[in-house]
């Protein structure tokens, strides 16, 4: 990674870190101060800070443009506070934190996943410990189910005019269907993650999992938790099974059913959000190609004969 000291800004992005660096007391006005991009995320401008010394190393989140549409900053301090104070996320300093800034300790002896350290079992295992743990966690004080978030990307992407997809009906029918038959089922809320990028693992020394980023999280069903990870990481079947039954203590076809109807409806949220990143972000990332493969995954998932059966085992 390229590091930078103050005042050698090529571009908006680092104009705007180096602003906050000098607003933020915890960097002393920037003095003895470098900085560098952090690469991975879709969403806002992140931030490698350290001193020249070797006594200060933070990773920095600026919100993206346009992100405050869908991120409670204040819900998402909160959630990462929550999970610092049990071991699962990094130390959080609250230096701005009144402007939706959030400053974190760096994790130099933990590294990013990637999709390819899940096809491990004990990595598998390591993140449903830390799921687990994520679960228990206090309540957090915003509740936002993924109908929830689903109703306010589709209000976002009319007011925006932004792009419909082709077989737009066809998807919000299927999106009807589950939402009746979940709501019927009843929702468990807990304390849910809700963004399972692989870079938003971080695995330490010992094999151990940290959970970074908590700014979509919310009191939401945890089966949507494992539902959105579960597709995120393409898992085989056998390996969904197993890591149910690692969760859950057993298997069963309503549990099966929760959590590939939650994988199902994840991909609409995360397809409809990429549509509303289209007309707000300047990040430089393909959010079209991102959305139309979440509507892939979505499609492969309720044109099989099996989704009706999946729908009534809720």
């Amino acid at each position: 990674m390229m590091m930078k000291p103050i005042g050698s800004a090529a571009h908006a992005l680092e104009e705007t870190i180096e602003q906050v660096i000098r607003d933020a007391p915890l960097f002393r006005g920037g003095e003895g101060i470098v900085y560098g991009p952090v690469p991975g995320g879709i969403s806002n401008e992140n931030w490698r800070v350290r001193t020249l010394d070797g006594t200060g190393d933070w990773f920095v989140k600026v919100p993206g443009n346009g992100t405050e549409m869908f991120i409670d900053r204040v819900a998402a301090m909160d959630a990462s506070r929550k999970a610092a104070a049990a071991g699962l996320g990094p130390r959080v300093h609250d230096d701005l934190a009144h402007r939706g800034i959030e400053i974190n300790d760096f994790l130099p002896g933990h590294r990013a996943s990637t999709h390819s350290d899940f096809a491990a079992r004990d990595k598998r295992a390591a993140a449903i410990a830390a799921y687990r743990r994520m679960h228990a966690l206090p309540a957090l004080g915003l509740t936002k189910t993924v109908f929830d978030m689903i109703d306010e990307h589709a209000a976002q992407c009319r007011d925006l005019d932004a792009p419909r997809f082709r077989n737009h009906d066809w998807v919000m029918l299927n999106e009807s269907m589950a939402r009746e038959a979940l709501l019927a089922s009843g929702l468990d809320l807990v304390p849910c993650f809700n963004d399972p990028m692989p870079g938003n693992f971080m695995i330490g020394p010992d094999g151990s999992i940290m959970l970074i980023d908590y700014e979509y999280s919310s009191m939401n069903d945890r089966c949507y938790d494992l539902g959105i990870w579960f597709g995120e990481m393409f898992f085989a079947p056998a390996q969904e099974m197993e890591l149910i039954e690692e969760y859950f203590g057993r298997v069963s076809r309503d549990l099966v059913a929760r959590v590939t109807v939650h994988k199902a409806l994840a991909d609409v949220k995360w397809a409809l959000w990429s549509m509303v990143q289209l007309r707000v972000s300047r990040l430089d990332f393909d959010f079209h190609k991102y959305g139309m493969w979440k509507l892939m995954r979505f499609r492969q998932i309720t044109g099989h004969p099996d989704w009706p059966a999946q729908l009534r085992a809720l």
